[in-house]
C-alpha cells in the first residue's frame, strides 16, 4: 500500500488546510495538461488528497 502522506510531502500530524495545500500545489505541478504533466503522478496524488482530505476515510487509512 502507498504511503498517501509522502505522495503528498506532508506528515501525519498534518493539519487538513496543510493537506491541501500541498495536494493543490502537486496537482498543479503535475497536471495531465501541462508541458511536463505526468498522469500517474497526477492519479495517486488524486488518490491521496481523496483519503487525507476526508476526515472519515483518513481516521480509517491511519488504523491500518
Amino acid at each position: 500500500m502507498e504511503d498517501y502522506y509522502k505522495i503528498l510531502g506532508v506528515d501525519k500530524g498534518a493539519s487538513k488546510e496543510d493537506i491541501k495545500k500541498a495536494y493543490r500545489k502537486l496537482a498543479h505541478q503535475y497536471h495531465p495538461d501541462k508541458k511536463d504533466g505526468d498522469s500517474e503522478k497526477f492519479k495517486r496524488i488524486n488518490e491521496a488528497y481523496q483519503i487525507l482530505g476526508d476526515e472519515n476515510k483518513r481516521n480509517q487509512y491511519d488504523r491500518f
